[in-house]
């Protein structure tokens, strides 16, 4: 299997509502897992009562600023993303920093294989929005920017 089919794979699963697919042909086997999501997102409701529940305070919607999908990096394939080339060493792309097209953002590890991801366009990273060390699904933001 070519590492581009492995990749539509498991975006096609990442995508899809499944759970587990194993897949075999001659001497190559894939299995992709993930938690139930119906499962993970059962919650026991939260009750509040009216005496112990102080009001909220709704800020209005018009002050919360406007993303555009233009404005966000988001993930190319299912993996663990990585903010740093090596445990201890700088994150590629810090809150702040203005980058190039083309320069790397962060790593994606997906099958202990790294990918790039790289900057759409000319930018200055607004906010990094994965988590290093934590896996990130199909087309999830990572990164807020602006083009420059």
């Amino acid at each position: 299997m070519e590492l581009q089919e492995l990749y539509s794979l498991m975006e096609r699963f990442a995508a899809s509502g499944l759970t587990e697919l194993e897949w075999q042909k001659k001497d190559e086997r894939v299995a992709l897992r993930r938690e139930n999501p119906a499962v993970v997102m059962q919650a026991a409701p939260v009750v509040q009562t009216t005496a112990a529940a102080a009001p909220a305070q709704a800020e209005p919607a018009a002050s919360a600023p406007q993303v555009r999908d233009e404005d966000l990096v988001k993930a190319p394939l299912v993996g663990v993303f990585y903010a740093a080339p090596a445990p201890g060493e700088a994150p590629f792309a810090a809150p702040g920093k203005q980058v190039k097209k083309g320069e790397t953002l962060c790593l994606i590890e997906a099958m202990k294989m790294m990918s790039e991801v790289p900057a759409p366009a000319d930018c200055v990273v607004e906010e990094v929005l994965g988590r290093d060390g934590e896996a990130v699904g199909f087309g999830q933001p990572l990164f807020r920017i602006r083009r420059v």
